[in-house]
């Protein structure tokens, strides 16, 4: 038979749990935002184009080849960085140099990013390049938001739809419309 001490031990650090696990539980409060600020998020996986073009084999190189390995042309599996650039007013929010992913450079280029900005009236640029030339952009979009405060506004790419899309409502992955 158990001690009346004990007993009444046990009782008493069982309700300090139980209040502890009861005021953790709502307080302290959690806010994902200000009460005047928005998010924007820019998440997308795009592959670069390829660093080196592909080549026509000579007809003695084909020759030399297997019978199962005669393709015509050889093309290097290394890809491009994409340069990404991300304005917000036409000020610079974000820029970067996004390398291929995988063991031979060979992989889509990733990337996933969140800002904080306040909510309200914002010109949002996007500009990609996944090419070879020296300046300029492949895909640039710009376009005029109100984000409400506590908005999640995403920006996607996918170079299968023209580029850059942008909104809270985006179109499912795989479904091209």
């Amino acid at each position: 038979m158990p001690k009346p001490f004990a007993l009444f031990g046990q009782i008493v650090i069982y309700a300090m749990v139980a209040v502890s696990f009861g005021y953790f539980s709502i307080y302290p409060g959690y806010k994902r935002f200000g009460p005047d600020q928005a998010h924007i998020l820019i998440s997308f996986s795009h592959i670069g184009q390829r660093k080196e073009a592909c080549r026509k084999l000579t007809q003695e190189e084909i020759d030399n080849k297997q019978a199962n390995m005669h393709r015509g042309e050889v093309c290097p599996r290394e890809r491009l960085p994409v340069t990404l650039e991300l304005l917000l007013a036409e000020e610079l929010m974000f820029e970067a140099l996004l390398p291929p992913t995988g063991i031979a450079s060979d992989g889509a280029s990733q990337v996933y990013r969140r800002f904080t900005v306040p909510s309200g009236p914002h010109r949002i640029t996007a500009r990609l390049r996944d090419s070879t030339r020296e300046e300029g952009f492949d895909y640039e979009m710009q376009k005029d938001v109100e984000l409400a405060a506590g908005e999640k506004y995403v920006i996607d790419f996918r170079s299968e739809l023209g580029g850059f899309l942008f909104g809270t409502h985006l179109p499912e992955r795989g479904r091209v419309q």
